[in-house]
C-alpha cells in the first residue's frame, strides 16, 4: 500500500475516480460543442471507443470510462504524503509516477497511436515534476524557517544554487571557451578537434568529472547539469549548427551521472565515519 492512512486514502480513490468519470463527460460535451480543438480530439470524448472496431465499441467506451476513473483516483491520492521520508517516499513516489504512467499510457496510445503515448508521457512527467518540485521548494522553506527560530546554522543553499556557483566558472570554460579555441585552431576541411575530439572525449569527461566533484563536496545539485546544457546548446548557435545539438544532451546526461554519482559517493563517506 502507498499510504499509511488508508481509510483517507480509499476516500480520496473514490472522490478521485468520481471527479475523473465527471471530467471525461465534461470535456466531450465542451470540445463537441466548441470544436476549435479539431474533430479528432472531439470525437475521441464525445465518442470514446478507443479505437475498437464496431462490434467491440461499446467496450471501448467503458475502458477509456475506466482509464480516466482510475486517473482521477491517482490524482486524488497525489495529494497524500506517501511517507515521511527516506527511501520509502522515493519507492512510494516511483510507484505513484509508475501508475500514472501506465494509464495515461494506454489511453494515448489508444486512441492517438504510439505519438500519442509518447505525448502524454511527456505531458506527465512534465507536470509531475513541477508539483513534486513546488512541493520541495515548499519544505526547504518550512526547514529555512525552523532552524531560523532556533538558531542554527542555515542549511545548504535552494538546490544546492550556491554551491553550484564555483562549478558554472569551469562549465563556462568547457562548454562554451574550450569549443571557440578548438574551432579557431581547427582545419576549415576538416575539423576534427571541435567536431569529434571535444564532443565525443573532452565534453562527456569534463561534465561528467564536474559533476563528481559537486555532488562528492554539496550532494545532489541539479542546477549544475541544466546549467551545463544550456551552455553547451549556446555554443551550438554561436559556434556550430544545428547537426550540432546532441552537444546539449551529453552535457545534460554525464553532468547528471556524475552529479549522482558524486552523491552517492558523500552518502557513502557519511555512513562509514557515522555508523
Amino acid at each position: 500500500m502507498l499510504f499509511d492512512d488508508k481509510k483517507q486514502a480509499l476516500c480520496r480513490i473514490a472522490v478521485g475516480a468520481v471527479a475523473g468519470v465527471a471530467v471525461h463527460v465534461l470535456l466531450g460535451y465542451v470540445l463537441g460543442t466548441l470544436g476549435f480543438f479539431g474533430d479528432r480530439l472531439a470525437a475521441v470524448f464525445s465518442s470514446p471507443t478507443c479505437s475498437f472496431p464496431a462490434p467491440f465499441a461499446g467496450w471501448g467506451i467503458l475502458l477509456s470510462y475506466l482509464l480516466f476513473a482510475l486517473l482521477g483516483a491517482e490524482i486524488g491520492v497525489s495529494t497524500l504524503p506517501f511517507a515521511d521520508h527516506g527511501r520509502t517516499l522515493v519507492l512510494r513516489t516511483l510507484a505513484h509516477f509508475a501508475l500514472m504512467a501506465a494509464t495515461v499510457a494506454l489511453w494515448g496510445g489508444l486512441n492517438f497511436g504510439g505519438a500519442g503515448a509518447a505525448f502524454c508521457l511527456i505531458l506527465l512527467a512534465s507536470i509531475y515534476v513541477l508539483v513534486w518540485l513546488g512541493r520541495w521548494v515548499g519544505w526547504y522553506v518550512e526547514v529555512a524557517a525552523i532552524r531560523a527560530k532556533l538558531g542554527l546554522a542555515p542549511g545548504p543553499s535552494l538546490l544546492h544554487w550556491r554551491e553550484s556557483l564555483p562549478y558554472l566558472v569551469f562549465a563556462l570554460g568547457l562548454c562554451l571557451g574550450l569549443p571557440a579555441l578548438l574551432r579557431l585552431v581547427d582545419p576549415q576541411d576538416v575539423p576534427v578537434l571541435s567536431g569529434v575530439y571535444f564532443p565525443f572525449l573532452l565534453l562527456p569527461i569534463g561534465t561528467f568529472c564536474s559533476g563528481v566533484s559537486l555532488g562528492h563536496r554539496h550532494g545532489f545539485s541539479p542546477l549544475y547539469p541544466a546549467a551545463c546544457a544550456l551552455l553547451s546548446v549556446a555554443a551550438v548557435f554561436l559556434l556550430f549548427n544545428g547537426s550540432a545539438l546532441f552537444h546539449g544532451g551529453i552535457s545534460l546526461v554525464c553532468a547528471l551521472v556524475g552529479n549522482g554519482v558524486g552523491t552517492l559517493l558523500k552518502k557513502r563517506a557519511t555512513r562509514e565515519k557515522n555508523p
